[in-house]
C-alpha cells in the first residue's frame, strides 16, 4: 500500500526539483454515442463527455491540495474519431463539427486539452479515416484544446505510404492556417507507428478501442529530480549511474501511482496505467538534455548521446516496472526540441540536428517531437522525414512518433514562439535533397519479416 508517509519522502523533490503529476487524462470511450445522424451524434459526444467529466478538473485540483503534489494538465482522451464519426459523417466539414463540439465539451469541464481527433490507417484508410485526415488543417485551426494523431504504421502491418504522403500535405496546409502563431496548429498533430492506445500525454493521447468505458490514466514527469539525483554520483562508474536512476524513477512513479489511486477513488472510474515519462518545460532545471549533460555530455548532440539516451530510457523503466504493476503509455525520456531549455541550447550552437536527433529516437520513448523547421520545407520533405521515423518504429518494434513544425515565413536561424509548456524553438535545418519519387511511389510498405510471430 502507498501511503502519505511516500509522500513526504519527495517533498524536495517537488520543492526543489520540478517533480509534478503531468497530467491525469481521463479516457472516454466514445462507442455507444455512434448514430447516423450527425446532430445527434454530437449531442451524445457533448453529454458522454461532459457527464463522464464532470468533476475531473475538481478532483485534480483536490488531489494536489491533499498532498501538496503539483497537478499540472487535466485532460480527456476519447476513442478515435474517424471511428465514431463513420456512420455520420459525409464530408471533412462533419468531422470539423465534431471537433467543435469536443472543444465545447472541453470548455465546459475545464481540461486543458483533449486528444483522440485521432485516425488508425497503418493498413489502409477507410472513406471515414481519409475525411478526418482531411479535416484536420480547419479543425486544428479553429480550436485551440483538439488535438489530433494518425498511427499510419506498426510493426505487424508495415506502413501506409498512401498515408504519409497525404500527410506531408496536411502538416503543411495546418502550418499555413495557422500562421499567424507561428503555426501552433502543428503543435497538436502527431504522426504515430505503434501508437498505444493508453499514453495520457498529448497531443498523441486517444482512448483505444481496447479500454473499458472510462479509465483513468496519469503522466507523471520527474527530469530535475533525476538530475538532482545524479549530481550526489558525478564521476561515479556506470552501475551506480544506472542504480541511482532506477532509485529515482522508482520513487517518481510511487508518487504517480498514489494521484492515480486517488483520482480513480474519487472519480469512480477505474485506474488504467502510470506513465512515467521524462517530459521537460521549458523552466530552467527541468530538462532532459540536462541530465544527459550530467552523464557527462558537452551538448546533447555530442558523441556518445545515443548511448546516454538508451541507459536513461532503461533505467526509467526499470525503476518504474518495479513500483508499479501498471507502468504503460509511453514511460521512458521525451526529446523534444521547443520544450526543453538546454535542448533549445543544442540548436543554437549546432551541437544537435535533424539526423542526430532522429539517431536518438531510436532508444527513446517517441520520436521527432516539437521541432520547428522552415516553412519553405515541400510537403514529401516532410513525409520522407515521417517515413524514416515510422520505418524506425515498425523495425524496432516500438513506437515512435514525428511533431514538425514547417513555421511559415521563417527560416534556418529564426526563432518560433509558441508560448507556455511548448516554449520556443530554433527553426533547424533540413536535409534539401528530393526523396519526390520515393514518396510519390504510393502503396504499403510491408511489415519486417520478424512481425510474423504467432
Amino acid at each position: 500500500m502507498i501511503n502519505v508517509l511516500e509522500v513526504l519522502e519527495t517533498n524536495k523533490m517537488i520543492e526543489q526539483e520540478n517533480l509534478d503529476v503531468r497530467t491525469i487524462t481521463l479516457g472516454i470511450s466514445l462507442i455507444d454515442c455512434i448514430d447516423s445522424d450527425i446532430k445527434e451524434l454530437n449531442r451524445k459526444i457533448y453529454e458522454k463527455i461532459t457527464k463522464t467529466a464532470k468533476n475531473l478538473v475538481s478532483v485534480g485540483n483536490e488531489i494536489e491540495q491533499m498532498y501538496g503534489i503539483p497537478v499540472v494538465n487535466k485532460r480527456i482522451s476519447v476513442t478515435p474519431i474517424s471511428l465514431i464519426g463513420a456512420s455520420a459523417c459525409k464530408t471533412s466539414e462533419d468531422f470539423v463539427r465534431i471537433a467543435e463540439t469536443l472543444e465545447k465539451a472541453a470548455l465546459e469541464v475545464g481540461v486543458n486539452f483533449i486528444g483522440g481527433y485521432s485516425a488508425l490507417v497503418s493498413k489502409g484508410m477507410t472513406f471515414a479515416d481519409e475525411k478526418l485526415i482531411r479535416s484536420i488543417p480547419k479543425a486544428l485551426s479553429t480550436t485551440s484544446r483538439v488535438c489530433s494523431s494518425v498511427n499510419v504504421g506498426t510493426t505487424k502491418t508495415g506502413i501506409n505510404m498512401d498515408a504519409v504522403k497525404l500527410l506531408g500535405e496536411i502538416i503543411l496546409e495546418t502550418a499555413e492556417l495557422t500562421k499567424e502563431v507561428d503555426s501552433l496548429g502543428c503543435a497538436k498533430f502527431v504522426v504515430f507507428c505503434n501508437a498505444p492506445d493508453d499514453n495520457p500525454f498529448m497531443a498523441g493521447a486517444f482512448h483505444g478501442v481496447t479500454e473499458a468505458d472510462a479509465i483513468i490514466n496519469v503522466g507523471v514527469s520527474g527530469p530535475g529530480v533525476v538530475k538532482k539525483a545524479l549530481e550526489e554520483v558525478r564521476g561515479e562508474n556506470f552501475e551506480i549511474l544506472c542504480e541511482t536512476i532506477k532509485k529515482t524513477a522508482f520513487k517518481v512513479t510511487r508518487v504517480g501511482q498514489l494521484v492515480a489511486q486517488e483520482a480513480s477513488k474519487r472519480l469512480g472510474i477505474p485506474f488504467g496505467i502510470i506513465d512515467l515519462s521524462l517530459a521537460p518545460t521549458p523552466a530552467i532545471g527541468d530538462s532532459v538534455a540536462e541530465i544527459l549533460e550530467e552523464i557527462g555530455l558537452e551538448y546533447a548532440g555530442a558523441p556518445g548521446t545515443t548511448a546516454a539516451l538508451a541507459l536513461l530510457n532503461d533505467q526509467v523503466k526499470k525503476g518504474g516496472v518495479m513500483a508499479s504493476s501498471f507502468v504503460g503509455g509511453l514511460s521512458g525520456a521525451f526529446i523534444p526540441v521547443s520544450e526543453d531549455q538546454r535542448m533549445i541550447d543544442a540548436a543554437k550552437v549546432n551541437a544537435i540536428s535533424l539526423e542526430k536527433l532522429e539517431a536518438m529516437t531510436c532508444v527513446c520513448s517517441v520520436g521527432l517531437d516539437m521541432i520547428a523547421i522552415p516553412g519553405s520545407t515541400k510537403a514529401t520533405t516532410i513525409s520522407g522525414i515521417i517515413a524514416d521515423e515510422m520505418a524506425i518504429g515498425m523495425i524496432n518494434q516500438k513506437t515512435t512518433a514525428v511533431r514538425l513544425i514547417p513555421v511559415i515565413g521563417k527560416e534556418v536561424g529564426e526563432v518560433a514562439e509558441f508560448g507556455g509548456l511548448l516554449g520556443y524553438a530554433p527553426i533547424m535545418p533540413v536535409n534539401q535533397y528530393s526523396c519526390d519519387a520515393f514518396v510519390n511511389r504510393g502503396g504499403r510498405i510491408p511489415a519486417p519479416i520478424h512481425s510474423f510471430k504467432n
